[in-house]
């Protein structure tokens, strides 16, 4: 079973975002849609310098090579 992180709480405690808007952003929560934008940012932030953000899974290129003349040929 995975342990659950605070991101929240790690980033206060490292003090990387430790002006008094972030702070009370992570501390409070976003109260519009901007400040959950932010927190968003933060939070991509913090999975970068984890190093969490490598596990994200990469874009099948594979699915979209397909010209439209191949779309029309099968519909036919």
């Amino acid at each position: 079973m995975k342990k659950e992180i605070d991101w929240k709480n790690e980033l206060l405690e490292s003090g990387r975002f430790n002006d008094q808007f972030s702070k009370n952003l992570l501390k409070n929560g976003a109260k519009n849609f901007m400040q959950g934008i932010y927190l968003g940012y933060m939070y991509s932030r913090w999975k970068k310098i984890r190093g969490l953000d490598k596990d994200d899974p990469l874009e099948n290129k594979g699915q979209m090579q397909s010209s439209f003349k191949e779309f029309e040929r099968k519909n036919k």
